[in-house]
């Protein structure tokens, strides 16, 4: 199994029930095609640094997991229809860092 780090940029505008809908949809398909979700970052709300298909802001999700290519396959195909999402990127890395939250928030 291959490590990757998964993030997806949801659109502002969704609700807190949608945005629940979609973590589960995403979670589901790694977990039925031969994957396993090690750890979800929800990062919240972020200003893009350039409108993205008329969107200034969007919510950040960030996915650790294990897997195989027919996984990453599988999560890209259902993204690409999905019109919730602004944009995704999916990378490989050698080991996961399960230790630092880059955007925790401090109290």
């Amino acid at each position: 199994m291959n490590s990757y780090e998964h993030t997806l940029i949801i659109r502002q505008d969704i609700s807190e029930s949608q945005s629940k809908n979609l973590i589960d949809k995403y979670k589901n398909i790694i977990n039925e095609n031969l994957g396993k979700v090690i750890k979800l970052e929800e990062w919240g709300l972020k200003t893009l640094s350039h409108s993205i298909k008329n969107n200034k802001k969007g919510y950040y999700l960030h996915i650790k997991f294990e897997g195989s290519g027919k996984t990453i396959q599988e999560l890209e195909k259902a993204e690409n229809i999905d019109e919730m999402l602004i944009r995704y990127l999916t990378v490989k890395v050698k080991k996961l860092d399960l230790e630092t939250n880059f955007f925790e928030k401090k109290e």
